[in-house]
Formats: structure tokens, C-alpha cells, sequence
């Protein structure tokens, strides 16, 4: 339909028209959430640079697509770039509207996720508040937008390990979403996939199993099986098959996963990356040492070339891939490259979660049991930490939809 109205526009009112950018700029918005990032990238690029010439660079529409551009940016694993966007939306909004309009809080609460992807979770958490209290003050506790903040400061508490706190937030977005939006829209399934993983972070393998084959079920109807959401909670169950020792399933799943991403998103895509780290620790797990640590080598350049040497050090997936790799050096006698290596993920958890954490202890007596002697596997198996395999959350997250209603006129 998009299509069939951007010709007719172009036909009757020239390329440039603004009810030609609209569309451009909603043929963008379907791109992505197809997953076609390149698409996307060339329809919002075209809509910027031609409302920036109609309609100047403060202009609501134009701003608007400059922080879509930001959340493609971010989706890309362009974070530099994605800051730039939204620093540049947030500004303009708050000159042209006011500090508390709605617009402002979608540009706040893209922040918020920005900032978790960095690992600056206080900065994170500051901006789902500010989102979250100015939401209920204009919209309401049941509007999506308040229920999408309630689902991210969700997934902020889990990443610093409130568990009981995530839990609160995603049964109460989850009961929301399913009042406004019905049982099997994808923000509905969202937050069932998000229960999910922290399920299997509470050792709930049962009820996580059922929340991901719910979450699997309704986006292979509702996005088909090569969408990055079906991707992502196809990871989750090839996570939890492992936990379950169901190797053979895990490795379809993280196999599955791996190649959709790699199409859909590139290889070196931080959703691609945490697959390849995830497929590292299964590969441990069999005994497969030389094959995982080539996964740990793939991710952690990756993960170097996507965030630079500033972001590296408290991005968690990143940290999670260097635990694994320090386990796997500790198990093959590297011992001075496991310290190394388990002293910069210490010093990571610390700044991310606090020293009292569980993972920072884990660390602290791995380090000194190097110190002592050398670790030793139980029962001739080895035992790698489940945090080595990072959990898509993330990309449940919801950005507000009034960031995605550009509909011209």
C-alpha cells in the first residue's frame, strides 16, 4: 500500500512534497520492522534531506525522522551515531515543545535504551524515570507508551539483577499490553519473551519454556520465521535447551539464530555477535574447546570494532564474552591470560553492577583460586558460567509509538 501511495504522490505532487516524505518516511518505518535495515536506511535518509529542504532542520516532521534514523542507527549497532541522532532530536523537541511533551519523552526514553546498550545503566535508568513519570502524568498508567517504559525499566532492573523488581515491572506491562492490545500483538509477545528470560534466570526452566514457545508461536504468525523478534526468542530457546542439556536442540536453535542475523542484520551486528558468543559456550559445553574459542574470538573483536575502547569495558554481552574466555583460558593452563582477562571483567561488573553482585563474587573467587591453584573441573566436566551466554533482551524493548506515526495527510 505504501508502495501503490508514494507513486501516486510522486505523480501528482512531485518527490518532494511533504505527503511524499510522509510516506517515505512510513515505507522506512515497515522496512524495518521487516528487518530490511539497508531499505529503511535509504527511505529515512531520503525523507530527512527532503524535509529538511521543505520544511527546515527544527521542523517537528523533520526532527521526527531524525530520531527514527537514531533508532535504525542503534539497531545497527551504529551507537555513536544513534546518540548524535537522538542528542540532535532531543534538542530540537525541547525548543519547539516544551521540556514535557510526549514527543520529548520518546526521544528520553530512546535515550534510556541507548544508554543500557553502552552500559551506562545509570544514565539509563534516569531516563526511563523521567520517561516513565511523564508518561503517566499525560497519557496515563494503561497507555502504551507508559506500559513500553514500565517493559524497559523491566529489562534495566534485570541487567542490574533486581530480579523481583523486573518481574513487577513485566507482570504489570504484560497485563497491560494484553487489556490494550490483545494477546498476540507483538508488544504482547514482547514482554511474554522478556518473562521468559527472567524465568530462566530464576532456574524457572518450565515456565520459561512456555513463555518463549508462546512468544516463538505468535511472531512466526505475526512477523514470519526470519524476523529478527522470531530470531531472538528462537536464541532464548536455544538457551534454554542448553540449560536443560538438550545439546543437539540448542545447537539447531543458535544455528538458526546465527544465520537469520547474520542475514538480516550483518555479521557484525551485536545481535549477531551475542548468537556467535552463545554458540561459543555450547561448543565449551561439548568439549568442542578449539571450535568455542574461535566463537569467543569472533564476538569479542566484534564487539571491539562495533563500540570502540570506551564502550567495550561496561557493554555487558562483551563482558559476558570475555568471562567465558577467561574460563576457557583458565581450563586450557592459560593462566596469566585467564587473570588477565577475569581482572577486566571484575573491574566491568563493578562499574555496571556494583561489587556486591553475584558475578563480581564469582570472579573474585575465581581469581583466587588462580592465586591458590589451579581451577579444576568437576567430574571431568566443565562448568562455564550461564551469564557467558547473553540473553536478547534488549531487543524487547519498545520504543514509543508515536516516534513510528508519521502518517501524512
Amino acid at each position: 500500500m505504501y508502495s501503490r501511495a508514494l507513486q501516486g504522490y510522486e505523480e501528482a505532487l512531485g518527490p518532494k512534497h511533504t505527503s511524499t516524505l510522509n510516506t517515505v518516511n512510513n515505507l522506512g518505518i515497515l522496512y524495518k520492522d521487516q528487518g530490511k535495515l539497508a531499505e529503511a536506511e535509504a527511505m529515512y535518509s531520503r525523507a530527512l534531506q527532503g524535509y529538511e529542504e521543505a520544511l527546515g532542520p527544527k521542523h517537528t516532521s523533520t526532527l521526527l525522522t531524525v530520531n527514527n534514523l537514531g533508532i535504525l542507527y542503534k539497531d545497527q549497532g551504529k551507537l555513536t551515531e544513534a546518540e548524535a541522532m537522538y542528542s540532535r532530536a532531543l534538542q530540537g523537541y525541547e525548543k519547539a515543545l516544551g521540556p514535557k511533551h510526549t514527543s520529548i519523552l520518546s526521544t528520553v526514553c530512546c535515550l534510556g535504551i541507548l544508554y543500557e546498550d553502552q552500559g551506562k545503566l545509570a544514565e539509563a535508568e534516569a531516563m526511563y524515570s523521567r520517561a516513565l513519570q511523564g508518561y503517566k502524568k499525560a497519557l496515563g498508567l494503561k497507555h502504551t507508551s507508559t506500559l513500553n517504559t514500565v517493559n524497559n525499566l523491566g529489562i534495566l532492573y534485570a541487567n542490574q539483577g533486581k530480579l523481583a523488581e523486573a518481574e513487577a515491572m513485566y507482570s504489570r506491562a504484560l497485563q497491560g499490553y494484553e487489556e490494550a492490545l490483545g494477546p498476540k500483538h507483538t508488544s504482547t509477545l514482547d514482554t511474554v519473551n522478556n518473562l521468559g528470560i527472567l524465568y530462566a534466570n530464576q532456574g524457572k526452566l518450565a515456565e520459561a519454556e512456555a513463555m518463549y514457545s508462546r512468544a516463538l508461536q505468535g511472531y512466526e504468525e505475526a512477523l514470519g520465521p526470519k524476523h529478527t523478534s522470531t530470531l531472538s526468542t528462537v536464541c532464548c530457546l536455544g538457551t534454554l535447551y542448553k540449560d536443560q542439556g538438550k545439546l543437539a536442540e540448542a545447537e539447531a536453535m543458535y544455528s538458526r539464530a546465527l544465520q537469520g542475523r547474520e542475514e538480516a542484520l550483518g555479521r557484525k551486528h551485536t545481535s549477531t555477535l551475542s548468537t556467535v558468543n552463545n554458540l561459543g559456550i555450547l561448543y565449551a559445553n561439548q568439549g568442542k574447546l578449539a571450535e568455542a574459542e574461535a566463537m569467543y574470538s569472533r564476538a569479542l573483536q566484534g564487539y571491539q570494532e562495533a563500540l570502540g575502547p570506551q564502550l567495550l569495558p561496561s557493554y555487558l554481552p562483551a563482558l559476558n564474552t570475555m568471562f567465558s574466555y577467561g574460563d576457557l583460558f583458565s581450563l586450557t593452563g592459560r593462566k596469566d591470560l585467564a587473570k588477565v582477562m577475569y581482572s577486566q571483567v571484575l573491574d566491568g561488573y563493578k562499574a555496571v553492577q556494583g561489587s556486591s553482585s553475584k558475578w563480581c563474587r564469582q570472579l573474585e573467587d575465581r581469581l583466587q583460586a588462580l592465586q591458590v591453584a589451579s581451577i579444576e573441573p568437576k567430574g571431568g566436566q566443565v562448568e562455564f558460567t550461564e551469564i557467558g551466554a547473553p540473553k536478547p533482551g534488549p531487543l524487547k524493548r519498545k520504543h514509543s509509538a508515536s516516534w513510528e506515526g508519521q502518517r501524512g495527510e
